[in-house]
Parts: structure tokens; sequence; C-alpha cells
């Protein structure tokens, strides 16, 4: 999966936790997973492919029930609004480097996190 040919697809809005990741989350081996994932990302400068579905990021996710989110309609919703301002259409490939600048840019820098994901339960931690 590290070859430079490879897309990979990401849920849009993990791009936002990605800019804000400390660490934390719901569990240990949650916050190992997530840290791994953005490791392997940021190394390659990987070319990802947003998709509004379970990722690699979503395995270790205890709303993850067999491939589907126990929240899907509320990260849907999150997904959506971060393609829409970011000027995106889902699967449209893209390295994730400028992604994540497109992410500071039109949605944290423009002050729209809240738009997105305000009512998320680790919003404390990127809202501040």
């Amino acid at each position: 999966m590290n070859k430079q040919h490879d897309v990979i697809e990401i849920r849009p809005h993990h791009g936002l936790c990605a800019e804000f990741f400390v660490g934390k989350g719901y569990s240990e081996d949650f916050a190992e997973n997530m840290a791994e994932v953005l490791k392997m990302l940021g190394e390659n400068n990987s070319r990802i492919a947003p998709k509004a579905d379970t990722d690699l990021i979503c395995a270790h996710c205890p709303n993850n029930a067999d491939g589907v989110c126990s929240t899907y309609e509320k990260v849907l919703r999150y997904d959506k609004k971060t393609l829409e301002l970011c000027g995106l259409t889902e699967g449209t490939a893209i390295q994730w480097d400028d992604y994540r600048k497109l992410l500071r840019e039109k949605i944290i820098g423009a002050g729209m996190l809240g738009e997105v994901c305000g009512d998320c339960q680790w919003f404390g931690i990127c809202g501040k």
C-alpha cells in the first residue's frame, strides 16, 4: 500500500481529525492505529481519495460494527460538508499534503470547523 501509485481511501473528515490528533481517542488501540495511519500517510505523502465510507482509521473504532459506522448519519454529514467546503468530489485522488493544505485553508483557517463537526465528542480538543 505504500507504493506511490496506490490511492488510499480516507473518510473526508478524517483529514480534519489528523490536524488535531494528540494521541487521544476512544481507546489505546484506536490511538495507536490512528498514529500509525497518519505516520504512513505523512511519510509517503500518500495519494488519497476522500470517500465517505469506513477507512483505515475506522478499523479500530468502537463505532465500527462490521464495516458500518454506528454514527453513520453524523459522520456522513461531516464528510459531505468537508468535501463541499474544500471544493472536492468524493473519490478524486489528491496528495495527502495538498489535502491537508486545503483543509487548513478552507475549513480551519476560515473558521468553519464548527460548521463541519461542532457536535463531535472530540470537538473540545479541536475547537480550541
